[in-house]
């Protein structure tokens, strides 16, 4: 998954943001420029968390962005990856729902969806491999890592 992040050009790094909703639009950017999603998804994701809270954040600094299966504004299934230096507050009264790492993911075919969801889960449950995901600083690290703990 990680090697299809980088192929793809699914992935951006970046310094911070100023909220947690710019974080969540910035990790769909690169979904944006291929037209994988539209803004209306975006939307969907945002205001998703702030009816139902900080749902999307997995772990602790991990948050998994997304909306329902063939939610409105989605072309194509798919998923990023985006790694902020700084990470940003989802609830500013708890630190588990903090997140550096976002895994955004669009799904419009539910069985794509659940071998997405299955390949996501295969990198959450790794700790050393989300340790590593917190220091890299370019798309060659994600495909190092991919042969380091996936292939």
């Amino acid at each position: 998954m990680l090697r299809e992040f980088f192929e793809k050009k699914h992935y951006k790094f970046a310094k911070e943001a100023k909220n947690w909703q710019e974080a969540i639009r910035m990790s769909c950017e690169p979904l944006l420029l291929d037209n994988t999603i539209t803004e209306k998804y975006v939307d969907c994701i945002i205001q998703n968390v702030e009816e139902y809270g900080p749902y999307i954040v997995i772990i602790p600094n991990v948050a998994m962005p997304h909306s329902q299966i063939s939610e409105e504004g989605v072309n194509h299934t798919a998923v990023t990856f985006m790694k902020l230096d700084k990470a940003v507050s989802f609830d500013e009264n708890d630190p588990e729902k903090d997140a550096k790492l976002f895994f955004t993911v669009a799904s419009c075919n539910p069985d794509q969806h659940m071998d997405n969801i299955v390949n996501l889960s295969k990198i959450f449950e790794n700790e050393e491999l989300i340790n590593e995901l917190l220091e890299i600083e370019t798309g060659e690290e994600l495909l190092k890592l991919q042969e380091k703990y996936l292939d």
